[in-house]
C-alpha cells in the first residue's frame, strides 16, 4: 500500500542470487558506480516535509519525513529521523494504512545507529528493531547478531545520506546496507535534470532511482524514483513508485527547513568512506 511502497524499504521478495547479479548489472548498465564522500549537511533538527500519497487521481492519504530533533545516544549525537505514512477517513474503507519508521543516524560519522519500524495496513502487522554497532560492524537484533560492512546504512538514513552528496547525472552512487536482516549494497542512480511542479511550488530537481543488489529498493516489479531539489538541500519534492495495478505518488505539499546552518563536512570526518 503507500506506505509499504514508498517508505517501507523492504524488499517485497527475494530472488535466486544469479539473477539477482544479473538484474543489477543490468540496471546499472550506462551508469558510472561511484563511491562519494558526503560534502554537505544541508538537514538539521525541525526539517518537516509533508506529502500528499495519490493513487492516480485518487487521494489516498499523507506522508511525513522529519528530522524530530537531535539525540544522544551514549555520548553520539545523533538525528533523530522519523517517516510516518497513513491513509485518509476514506481510504481506510479500502485499505488502512498507520506505519511509522525511525533511524537514528550519526552526525558526526553520518550512518545509523538504530532503525525500527511499526507497520500497520489492513490486518497485517510488523514490529522491527534494529541497533547497529558500527564500531564492532554488528547489527543486533534483540540476543541476534549479524556481521555488516563499515558504514551501514538503514534504508531511512540511506535517503539521508544521499541528501549531502554532490550527485552528477549518470553516476550509480554506492551505498552499503542492511535491511530487514541482510546487507543489500544499494546503488543511487542520477539519471537527468527535470523541473516538476507540486503543491508545494516549482523546483529544479535532479531525478535518482535507489536501487538494491536484488530489485528496486521499494517495490518488487517497479522502481521507486525520486526527485530532489537540485541545490544542496537536495530536498524530496516527489516520489512515484510503480506497482502492478498503477502508480502512487507522493507529491510535496508543504515543507518547514531546518534553522541551523548548513554543514560542510571534511573528508578526514568520514574515514573510509568511498573507499
Amino acid at each position: 500500500m503507500a506506505s509499504s511502497v514508498l517508505f517501507s524499504g523492504q524488499p517485497a521478495y527475494a530472488q535466486e542470487e544469479t539473477d539477482a547479479k544479473d538484474n543489477q548489472e543490468s540496471q546499472l548498465a550506462g551508469f558510472e558506480v561511484v563511491h562519494l564522500f558526503p560534502h554537505v549537511v544541508p538537514f538539521g533538527e525541525g526539517e518537516l516535509l509533508t506529502f500528499a500519497i495519490q493513487y492516480g487521481l485518487i487521494y489516498a492519504g499523507d506522508a511525513t519525513l522529519e528530522v524530530r530533533n537531535v539525540a544522544v545516544l551514549d555520548s553520539v549525537r545523533a538525528y533523530h529521523i522519523v517517516s510516518t505514512a497513513r491513509t485518509s477517513g476514506a481510504f481506510d474503507h479500502v485499505f488502512k494504512v498507520r506505519d511509522l519508521h525511525e533511524s537514528m543516524m550519526d552526525c558526526d560519522n553520518l550512518y545509523s545507529l538504530s532503525f525500527e519500524k511499526h507497520l500497520r495496513e489492513g490486518k497485517f502487522k510488523s514490529d522491527e528493531k534494529v541497533v547497529f554497532d558500527q564500531k564492532n560492524h554488528l547489527a543486533i537484533y534483540g540476543a541476534k547478531k549479524m556481521q555488516i560492512p563499515p558504514n551501514t546504512q538503514d534504508f531511512l538514513s540511506a535517503l539521508y545520506y544521499a541528501r549531502t552528496l554532490s550527485l552528477e547525472v549518470g553516476q550509480a552512487v554506492a551505498l552499503a546496507n542492511h535491511t530487514g536482516g541482510k546487507n543489500y549494497p544499494i546503488y543511487v542512480k542520477v539519471l537527468r535534470r527535470e523541473r516538476v511542479k507540486v503543491p508545494a511550488g516549482e523546483f529544479d530537481c535532479l531525478v535518482i532511482e535507489p536501487v538494491l543488489q536484488t530489485t528496486s529498493i521499494f517495490e518488487h516489479k517497479g522502481k521507486l524514483t525520486i526527485w530532489v531539489t537540485d541545490d544542496t538541500v537536495k530536498m524530496p519534492v516527489l516520489l512515484r513508485s510503480k506497482v502492478a495495478v498503477g502508480a502512487f505518488e507522493a507529491v510535496l505539499k508543504s515543507y518547514t527547513l531546518s534553522r541551523a546552518p548548513q554543514r560542510t563536512i571534511e573528508r578526514k570526518d568520514v574515514p573510509g568512506r568511498g573507499e
